[in-house]
């Protein structure tokens, strides 16, 4: 079991590695979706295992500023802990090739990037 941190948040490229063996195994895409009746935009944000070997990855931190959400999200999939520190899946792990993902609406998007996770190989 490796724990990964990351200093400064959002300032690695993202890929597929051969193993498990950082932060950038951990893919977030976000991108926009229907708004709501009343107008206010809406973004799908997807979390993604991309080890290509048998690891999964818990304990999945995001930073994410403030976040707060005008569409109610379910708390065991993304929940924000404090300033900066969101939670993914309730910290449970998510299996290599498995994603998870969520819709928030706000008037700007957040800017989420992996900060904190767990790897287990």
């Amino acid at each position: 079991m490796t724990n990964f941190k990351r200093a400064g948040a959002g300032t690695g490229i993202n890929h597929i590695g051969d193993e498990c063996s950082s932060l950038d195994d951990i893919v977030v895409q976000q991108g926009p979706g229907k708004p709501l009746p009343n107008g206010i935009p809406t973004y799908t944000v997807v979390v993604l295992n991309a080890c290509v070997q048998e690891c999964a990855i818990s304990q999945i931190h995001l930073s994410c500023g403030w976040f707060s959400s005008a569409r109610e999200i379910n708390p065991r999939i993304f929940r924000r802990l404090g300033y900066n520190d969101c939670l993914v899946n309730d910290g449970r792990p998510l299996a290599n090739g498995f994603s998870i993902s969520f819709q928030y609406a706000n008037s700007f998007p957040y800017r989420l990037a992996v900060s904190n996770a767990t790897c287990h190989s």
